[in-house]
C-alpha cells in the first residue's frame, strides 16, 4: 500500500511554490490603412424608401358663402331686445339715524370706557412687612475655631514611587529599503508609439456660402391630389307589412286568477263607548308633582377678619419644631493601607507549573527531499508528490 504525501506537514510550502514571472505578450494594433475606394453613401432609407410622385392635397373644408346686403341693418341685438332695464328704487335704511354734535370744548365728549365704567373707592392695603420676619441675617458673636469634617475625617497617606520603565533606544535596520514595490517589479513601462487621431479634418461652413434650396423633403415628398372622400348612401327606410302583434311574454304566460283577501291576525278590540269627559291625570301627573322654583341667592365669600393685635414675631414652624442633636455617621469604608508582607514572593504561578515545553520540529517542506521520503514525480502545477519510505519486515 502506497502513502501518497503533498507534503504531509505544510501545505504552503507544497502548494505555493515560487516561480519566475514571465511579461505577458502585450498585443500590437494593426496599423490603420485607409481605403482607396470610393464610398457610395448608400443608406437603407435610401433603398427600402424610394420617391414617388407625389399629388397635391385638396382643399376639404366649405367655400365660404358670400352674404347679400339688402336693404339696412337693423342694429338692435338679442340682449337689448329681450333684456329690459328696470326700474329699481333705493331702499331706505332702518338705522336710527343719529345726528353727531360737535363738542365746545377740546376732548368735551365722553369716551365707552368713560360711559360703562363705574369709579369704585380704593381701599388702602396693609403692609406685609409687619407680619413676615425680618430677612436679617443673624451673625454669630463666637469666633471661627477653624474645625470641618474633612480636616477631622481625612486621613494623610504616603505616596509610593512611581515605577518608571526605561525608553528603548532606537536603533535603524542595516539592510537598505529597495524602494520597489510588486507593481513597479513586475508592470514596468514598454515603449511604444503615439497614438495618431483618426478623426477628418473639419471644414468650416462659412456664412456667405449660398443656400441652394433644395433639401432632401422638398426633394422626396411632392404635394399630390387627393380626391374627394366618397359619400355613403344610406338606404331607404322601408315599413314592414302586416299588422303588428302586440303580445308580450307576460300577456301569454301569466294567467291572471282569483285571490281571496287576507284576514288580520291580531285579537278583535273590544271599546266601550264612553260618553263622560277626559278627566287629564296620568301617574307622571299624580306621582311627580311640579315644585316651586325660587331663585337662588348671590353666594357670597366670607372673609377673615383682619387681626387687631400687634404680631409677637412666632411661626408655627418656630413653634412646633423641635431642635435634635446630629450623630455623625460612621464610614464603613476599609482603610485605603497597602497591604506589605515579609514573606518573600515564591515565583510560582500555574503557568511554570503545568506548561512542559515541546521540541520545536522542523517542517519537512523546507527540505529540497525531505528525509523519509522519496520523490515520485511532479504535477502539471509544479506541485512535486512524495512517497514515504515503509521499514522492510523480515519474514520468520
Amino acid at each position: 500500500m502506497r502513502n501518497w504525501c503533498l507534503c504531509q506537514i505544510c501545505t504552503c510550502g507544497s502548494d505555493y511554490r515560487p516561480y519566475e514571472i514571465v511579461k505577458q505578450p502585450r498585443h500590437v494594433p494593426e496599423e490603420y490603412k485607409p481605403k482607396q475606394e470610393k464610398i457610395d453613401l448608400g443608406t437603407t432609407y435610401k433603398q427600402d424608401f424610394n420617391s414617388y410622385k407625389v399629388q397635391p392635397v385638396a382643399i376639404v373644408r366649405p367655400l365660404e358663402r358670400q352674404q347679400v346686403k339688402k336693404g339696412k341693418l337693423d342694429m338692435v341685438p338679442t340682449y337689448k331686445d329681450d333684456y329690459r332695464a328696470w326700474d329699481l328704487h333705493k331702499s331706505e335704511l332702518y338705522k336710527p339715524e343719529q345726528t353727531y354734535q360737535l363738542p365746545t370744548v377740546k376732548f368735551g365728549n365722553s369716551t365707552t370706557f368713560q360711559d360703562d365704567f363705574v369709579p369704585q373707592e380704593i381701599k388702602p392695603r396693609q403692609s406685609g412687612q409687619s407680619f413676615k420676619p425680618s430677612s436679617v441675617v443673624k451673625r454669630s458673636t463666637a469666633p471661627f475655631n477653624g474645625i470641618t469634617s474633612h480636616r477631622l475625617d481625612y486621613i494623610p497617606h504616603q505616596l509610593e514611587l512611581k515605577f518608571e520603565r526605561p525608553k528603548e533606544v532606537y536603533k535603524p535596520t542595516e539592510q537598505r529599503f529597495e524602494d520597489l514595490t510588486t507593481h513597479r517589479y513586475d508592470f514596468q513601462g514598454l515603449i511604444g508609439e503615439t497614438a495618431k487621431i483618426c478623426r477628418p479634418v473639419h471644414t468650416r461652413v462659412t456664412q456667405n456660402a449660398r443656400f441652394e434650396g433644395s433639401t432632401e423633403f422638398r426633394e422626396c415628398f411632392q404635394p399630390w391630389e387627393i380626391p374627394p372622400p366618397e359619400v355613403k348612401k344610406v338606404p331607404e327606410y322601408v315599413p314592414p307589412t302586416g299588422s303588428m302583434l302586440l303580445n308580450s311574454t307576460s300577456h301569454l304566460d301569466y294567467v291572471p286568477y282569483q285571490a281571496n283577501r287576507i284576514l288580520p291576525i291580531r285579537p278583535v278590540s273590544h271599546r266601550r263607548s264612553n260618553n263622560f269627559p277626559f278627566q287629564g291625570k296620568s301617574t307622571m301627573k299624580e306621582d311627580f308633582p311640579a315644585w316651586e322654583n325660587c331663585r337662588q341667592g348671590v353666594i357670597k365669600k366670607q372673609q377673615i377678619p383682619n387681626p387687631s393685635g400687634k404680631f409677637d414675631g412666632l411661626s408655627t414652624f418656630r413653634s412646633h419644631y423641635v431642635p435634635h442633636k446630629l450623630i455623625p455617621t460612621e464610614s464603613c469604608k476599609p482603610l485605603n493601607i497597602a497591604f506589605k508582607s515579609s514573606v518573600p514572593f515564591d515565583d510560582v504561578t500555574m503557568y511554570s507549573i503545568e506548561y512542559t515545553p515541546k521540541i520545536q520540529e522542523i517542517c519537512k517542506a523546507s527540505y529540497p527531499s525531505p528525509p523519509g521520503y522519496i520523490f515520485e514525480n511532479t504535477n502539471s502545477q509544479g506541485h512535486k508528490f512524495f512517497r514515504k519510505i515503509t521499514p522492510a519486515v523480515k519474514a520468520f
